[in-house]
């Protein structure tokens, strides 16, 4: 989370500080008119950055998975990109619409304008005449983002809807970079500023037409075919198996993937509950009937479905030197450790004693003990909590558990507000949660 704020606020005081160099003589102005001219640019240009780097996120690029934590923690930072780019747009549409308001309202003074200069220029001269077009298709593009950003906020949307929807924005972008492109200061393009803006519109653009085709992460799909489906009804999941002939270039036991078996329906993203072995060359996907999608996958999977598999994605991958780790799995929140005991229980070298955590609100008797023939095999000390029989699992009932806690790390999936919960509580007793507490943020919108 930490990398998360560093690059969303590093970047914005970057765009800033280019910015005013770019024209320090914003600092002079001496009429409200004058401020507003120069808000009105800031504003625009800090909001189109934020989609711009948002719009590039999108395509899901290798480059920056790993300093960022992983795919999940990037699109964590895709959505508050989102959010930020939101929040400056309509910054910048008031500060556009407002005094125009207030000089109809009698409130302000309407200034003295001379006419405007003639460029000098072809180019000059074409942009200006194409401001009147720029404002226009800009106001009603803005229009359309808010709508839009909103619906990908409000987790009520149904996820095939948000889908469609959400690669409309690609669409709506490209008008604000034809806005943006014609209303910008012409000086500034000249500017170490003017030049981030540039890259920023053009990677952004690029990306676009890339949503746009629904080519995004292409060269990461593979095909399978479902090889088995077995339903538990006590906790209401579907395990699949998917047998990936070739293409798939394996997988570190927590990652996950994204399969798609209604192209309608779209590609969602699911923890991959199997260990990678290149002579069985198979994902196994454990779903949680959480949803409506999810609770259709009963009635409309079938073995031998072909199935289109992206990825694998993420770096919840166990990695670290402590001499014990704290597995923690909330419901559904369990398949990365089922990955990770099966490739443990495979491997000759166990680099760590581990103590996993399964709490849930439901119970299956087959599901469990296949947990537990895992975690035996494993190695692992297994502890299953049932809510409603042995109460909820809390910092102190981990510790009495634990007696080492103090050297290991604790890596958790589940519920986000339960794993925030618990990062406060090792925080609050002492743990360096900054560097030992990892947490699978899987949650893609």
């Amino acid at each position: 989370m930490q990398n998360i704020r560093l690059s969303l606020w590093g970047f914005l005081a970057l765009l800033s500080v280019l910015w005013v160099a770019a024209d320090p003589a914003v600092f002079q102005a001496s009429t409200f008119f004058a401020v507003r001219g120069a808000m009105v640019q800031y504003s625009g240009v800090l909001a189109m950055g934020c989609m711009s780097v948002a719009m590039i996120l999108a395509l899901r690029p290798r480059f920056p998975e790993r300093w960022m934590g992983g795919l999940d923690k990037m699109y964590r930072l895709h959505k508050w990109l989102g959010i930020g780019g939101l929040s400056l747009g309509i910054v910048h549409w008031l500060w556009a619409k407002g005094p125009k308001w207030a000089v109809g309202w009698g409130l302000l003074e309407r200034p003295h304008r001379g006419p405007r200069p003639v460029p000098d220029g072809t180019v000059e001269q074409t942009l200006a005449a194409l401001r009147g077009t720029a404002e226009g298709v800009g106001e009603w593009a803005f229009y359309a983002a808010v709508v839009l950003i909103v619906m990908a906020l409000v987790t009520r949307v149904p996820y095939r809807l948000f889908v469609k929807t959400h690669r409309l924005l690609a669409a709506v972008y490209l008008v604000l970079v034809f806005h943006t492109v014609v209303l910008v200061n012409a000086g500034t393009w000249a500017t170490p500023f003017g030049v981030l803006l540039a890259v920023l519109l053009a990677g952004g653009t690029g990306a676009a037409v890339i949503v746009l085709l629904g080519r995004v992460a292409a060269g990461r799909r593979v095909e399978g075919r479902i090889a088995a489906l077995t339903y538990y009804p006590g906790v209401r999941v579907m395990e699949a198996r998917i047998d990936i002939p070739r293409g798939w270039p394996g997988h570190t036991a927590g990652q996950f993937a994204f399969a798609m078996s209604n192209a309608g329906e779209g590609a969602h993203p699911y923890t991959i509950a199997s260990a990678w072995n290149p002579g069985d060359p198979q994902v196994t996907f454990i779903v949680k009937e959480l949803g409506d999608h999810t609770r259709r996958l009963r009635d409309t999977l079938t073995v031998g479905q072909t199935v289109t598999v992206e990825g694998p994605y993420g770096c919840f991958t166990f990695d670290d030197d402590c001499p014990h780790q704290i597995w923690v799995g909330g419901g559904i929140g369990i398949t990365p450790f089922i990955a990770r005991m099966q490739h443990l229980a495979a491997s000759p070298r166990r680099p760590q004693t581990v103590d996993l955590f399964h709490t849930t609100t439901d119970y299956d008797a087959e599901a469990i003990a296949r947990l537990t023939a895992d975690a035996e095999a494993a190695g692992i000390r297994l502890h299953v909590l049932v809510d409603s029989r042995d109460g909820r699992l809390t910092g102190d009932r981990i510790r009495a558990a634990v007696p080492r806690w103090r050297d290991a790390s604790l890596w958790f999936c589940g519920p986000s507000g339960f794993g925030q919960a618990l990062r406060r509580d090792f925080a609050a007793h002492g743990m360096p949660v900054g560097t030992r507490f990892h947490q699978e943020l899987f949650a893609m919108r």
